[in-house]
């Protein structure tokens, strides 16, 4: 099996909306020669928003605010409980209030370089300009930061970053700002201009005459297939990180709405690119279903250690000082245990694959507070981190108070997504895709503390002043059930779910969700290789067939009935898994969080290769029985050298 045997490459393409001239000016010039709507005619215009995360609900807000018609969908039973509640750390913006050499190039600077340089420059820029009225914007909601002795909000570190600039509420950031949002989106309800729809789950887009005019949803507690049309649709349903099963998703977080859009023609971009947290609480036996963060933060504070020589089963607090290794601090001394997550992530795998692990199968580093609590005293960790230790002990029985945590990296965000344009546009016109669920802010790692602020910044402000552009030409033709690419959508939808209840095989669905998630974590996890991504492409084709030939889905659509969503979401991370597999195997460098084995510096860190992937990998979808279309977007680089990174 050739390279040639698995994927064909399409024509280029390129970023048709993303301004010129100098970087600083590139988003008020958008934003000028953007077209707008005027107010009257905003009330004849409708817009699907699928999500209700941080950015679905700021969209829908803003959105609903500015006077359009917003129809909103969540498959959760409120939209306070989209995944971006259980967000931790913190949320990044360049407000410098330490005043320690912060700005918003130096953000722009860090995420370019913390995404090893496979992001756009137009884009992080914009994102970093935009990061400082996110807080204002917050701030004003009452959303409660925490705040310093003379009153102003406060900062700490998070990784790859040298200054202060994460803004936070205790451990529960991501709650906080999503009531916010929420809040607000539920004033638009009340308003009229939002009309919510819990649990229901989008299974298809309705395209018609190449537009995104509509979805396919399915009530989850009739069963009932409906089908919703509008003026343009807006896709906000995070990532896809439970490819792996075991990962710190929500259990309900899926791809099914972006594959079934790059199904019906949305390119999807660099699937490979995925991040594994370094900061988790390790696997402890095969009857888990999921994994829990721990927040970042922790390594403010917190001293990562193992013991120097291997097979140390001795209490942590019996081995001495001169006995341990500081890693991180010795390995990376400008950064220590602020370095990114792909960088923190390996380095822990490399002193467990030396047998100096601890914990139940040596798959463990300790997370020592130890000095902290001796420098600022058992209450100032207490006020600063209490909500974690408290659900660390909950998980664990063990008091990190008195006891380091054992943590050990696990799957958590997804940079790749949906390909879109400078204005969020995908490749389907009227189809526009935010948050997490796009893919074009964080290159090929995330910083700690930016996905709070990609997913509010296109919510809040970017969306709302690009969908103008494409909206400004409709109404567009008024559609109705009959119509005949309605007709067709619902039928696959119908079909699918029909052909799913049929099959009637010995297998549980978590039993496949299971099998692929140990296919995609050995060989498609924190490093790869040539060898062992070929397996995986041969072992999820295997699967899929079984899968569609011997899956088990109990009970009928016309009822609530959990095994039929979770069939319809395995089935499209089966595909999903295989896209990701042949994206890994045709970038053949390591860069951010994906590490091929075969490109390496003598030292062990990512070793890019410019030359030959300094681009985005757009991939078409080609068919159930034919091979995705890989398109290249050239990465340019104006404002920042490309260059070997380093955090020592």
């Amino acid at each position: 099996m050739s390279e040639n045997d698995l994927y064909i490459e399409g024509a280029p393409i390129r970023d048709e909306k993303a301004p010129e001239g100098p970087i600083n000016e590139r988003w008020d010039k958008r934003r000028f020669s953007a077209k707008l709507v005027n107010p009257a005619n905003r009330r004849k215009l409708s817009v699907i928003i699928v999500g209700t995360g941080l950015a679905g609900a700021a969209a829908a807000a803003t959105m609903g605010e500015a006077g359009y018609n917003v129809l909103s969908f969540c498959y959760q039973d409120s939209p306070r409980r989209a995944h971006s509640i259980a967000a931790q750390g913190g949320i990044n913006a360049a407000k410098n209030y330490r005043n320690d050499g912060d700005s918003i190039h130096r953000l722009f600077y860090d995420t370019v370089k913390g995404g090893d340089f496979r992001s756009r420059e137009s884009n992080v820029y914009r994102l970093a300009q935009t990061s400082v009225e996110i807080i204002d914007q917050c701030v004003a909601q009452g959303v409660p930061f925490a705040r310093e002795y003379g009153g102003l909000l406060d900062n700490r570190s998070f990784g790859g970053v040298q200054v202060s600039r994460t803004f936070y509420a205790r451990g529960q950031t991501g709650q906080q700002l999503l009531i916010g949002a929420y809040q607000a989106q539920e004033r638009q309800i009340a308003a009229g201009t939002v009309q919510m729809n819990t649990r229901h789950e989008m299974l298809e887009v309705i395209v018609v005459d190449g537009k995104a005019r509509g979805i396919i949803a399915r009530d989850m507690v009739t069963g009932e297939i409906e089908t919703h049309f509008a003026d343009a649709v807006v896709l906000a349903t995070g990532g896809y990180g439970n490819v792996f099963f075991l990962s710190t998703n929500a259990m309900g977080s899926n791809v099914t709405a972006a594959w079934r859009a790059h199904r019906k023609g949305a390119h999807f971009a660099n699937p490979c690119y995925t991040q594994i947290h370094p900061t988790c609480i390790p696997v402890s036996g095969d009857y888990q279903s999921k994994l829990t963060l721990m927040s970042e933060s922790l390594r403010n504070d917190g001293r990562i250690w193992v013991p120097k020589e291997g097979d140390d089963t001795r209490d942590p607090r019996q081995i001495p000082e001169d006995e341990r290794d500081y890693y991180l601090e010795r390995i990376y001394p400008a950064f220590g245990n602020l370095v990114p997550r792909d960088i923190a992530s390996r380095a822990a795998k490399n002193v467990c694959d030396e047998g100096r692990g601890v914990g139940p199968g040596g798959l463990g580093v300790y997370l020592d507070f130890a000095d902290a609590i001796e420098r600022l005293g058992m209450d100032a960790v207490e006020a600063k981190y209490g909500n974690l230790f408290d659900m660390y002990q909950r998980i664990t029985g063990e008091n990190p108070y008195e006891v380091p945590m054992r943590i050990y990296p696990a799957v958590h965000y997804t940079m790749g997504g949906l390909w879109v344009d400078y204005d969020l546009q995908s490749s389907i016109p009227g189809l526009f895709v935010t948050g997490e669920a796009n893919f074009s802010d964080h290159g090929a790692n995330r910083l700690g503390a930016s996905a709070l602020m990609q997913g509010l910044a296109d919510g809040y402000f970017v969306l709302p002043n690009t969908i103008n552009d494409y909206l400004a030409d409709g109404p567009f033709e008024k559609l109705d059930e009959s119509h005949p690419e309605a007709v067709k959508a619902k039928e696959q939808v119908t079909s699918r779910i029909d052909k799913l209840l049929s099959i009637n095989g010995s297998r549980t669905v978590d039993s496949f969700h299971k099998e692929l998630g140990h296919i995609m974590w050995d060989y498609c996890g924190m490093e790869r290789n040539e060898e062992g991504l070929r397996k995986a492409i041969d072992l999820i084709r295997e699967l899929r067939a079984e899968f569609w030939r011997d899956v088990k889905v109990l009970g009928t659509n016309e009822e609530f009935n959990q095994a039929l969503e979770k069939a319809n979401r395995v089935a499209d991370f089966l595909e999903l898994g295989e896209l990701m597999c042949i994206d890994a195997l045709h970038r053949r460098e390591s860069c951010g969080g994906h590490f091929r084995a075969e490109s390496q510096t003598e030292d062990g860190e990512a070793l890019r290769h410019d030359d030959e992937f300094a681009y985005v990998a757009a991939w078409e979808f080609g068919g159930t029985d034919s091979k995705p279309v890989l398109h290249k977007e050239a990465l340019e680089y104006e404002y920042v050298e490309m260059k070997q990174r380093s955090y020592k």
